[in-house]
């Protein structure tokens, strides 16, 4: 494999490592937002 190739493979990676970790942290804010709206919601019904 030439050298070219080997940095644009490592530097794909790293972009696709950046994005995973933006994708996680949304799907965890989604999810604490989530848990904020039904725990209002469940006080509201009381």
């Amino acid at each position: 494999m030439s050298q070219s190739s080997k940095i644009h493979r490592a530097q794909r990676e790293a972009k696709q490592e950046k994005q995973a970790k933006k994708v996680v942290n949304w799907i965890f804010g989604i999810l604490i937002l989530l848990a904020v709206i039904f725990a209002i919601w469940t006080i509201a019904l009381q």
